[in-house]
């Protein structure tokens, strides 16, 4: 795959995820805990599923796993972009910290300690973008045949 095929795939996918994301969150609106939650990993496996079949026969003409790794190395690099402008939004700091002190005992944490929290949830979205996006550009890719010659 050349390079502008990967940095076209990649822009798909973030396209695909953000239409994906925007519908699946309001199917979840009843449910906010879960449905916040859940929805943006579902929708990153479901956006790259859908990119995979979409860039099957681009991803079969060299290595599968080179390419997909491309994509997704890509894909999880715009994901750190639009986690930490999600993070740039005042009201989603207090959702995150929320979240954070649910799953921690936080009431001795400094403010270092709240930054490093916040470092390793833009970490943990960006891995699991990479790992979901890899696992559906894969699977992706294999739904669709390569064209006989």
């Amino acid at each position: 795959m050349k390079f502008s095929d990967v940095i076209t795939a990649a822009a798909a996918l973030i396209v695909i995820n953000t239409v994906v994301t925007i519908l699946l969150l309001a199917a979840f609106t009843s449910v906010p805990t879960v449905g916040w939650n859940v929805a943006p990993w579902v929708s990153i496996f479901v956006s790259s599923l859908i990119g995979g079949y979409i860039f099957a026969l681009k991803i079969q003409e060299e290595s599968r796993t080179k390419s997909i790794s491309s994509i997704a190395l890509w894909f999880s690099f715009a994901t750190l972009f639009a986690v930490e402008a999600l993070f740039a939004n005042p009201l989603v700091n207090p959702y995150v910290k929320e979240n954070l002190s649910n799953t921690f005992s936080t009431s001795g944490w400094t403010n270092y300690n709240w930054v490093v929290g916040m470092g390793m949830v833009v970490v943990f979205n960006v891995v699991f973008a990479f790992v979901l996006g890899f696992i559906g550009l894969y699977a992706g890719s294999m739904l669709r045949k390569p064209k006989k010659t």
